[in-house]
């Protein structure tokens, strides 16, 4: 009778499979940060896969699509996907832009009417000519 080798060839191939995984998630992760272009053939190449098995594993793969279209819409972009601005992020900042925006337009239509306001005492006691800068009426 045979002995059965089934579990160890089982065991042996899990966790091949996982190294695979891990040497191909790393592989990607060191490709978005570098800012270069993520394909198949260069993720295949740096994990030392093949291109069939990563289309075989479809988180990789959908991985893989989303970082490419994302090089592709911006080539000479060069944050990690995880580093990007996220949407909600912007349009938190565009608010505060504008509420800043709005707080400095209110600040110059005060500082405006003050200054109406002084150089309006000025000519009224008799003053105005004499500030620098200013010509003689």
């Amino acid at each position: 009778m045979r002995a059965d080798n089934t579990i160890h060839l089982t065991t042996a191939a899990r966790r091949r499979h996982e190294l695979t995984r891990s040497k191909t998630i790393q592989a990607l992760r060191e490709l978005d940060a570098s800012g270069g272009a993520v394909t198949f053939a260069i993720v295949a190449k740096a994990a030392g896969v093949s291109r069939s098995w990563l289309y075989t594993q479809p988180d990789i793969r959908a991985e893989i699509q989303q970082l490419r279209s994302l090089h592709h819409r911006a080539p000479a972009q060069a944050v990690p996907a995880r580093q990007r601005t996220t949407d909600p992020s912007l349009l938190q900042r565009l608010e505060i832009a504008n509420a800043r925006n709005r707080e400095l337009a209110e600040d110059n239509q005060r500082l405006r009417r003050q200054l109406a306001q002084t150089l309006g005492e000025l000519r009224a006691i008799g003053m105005a000519g004499r500030l620098p800068g200013r010509a003689d009426p």
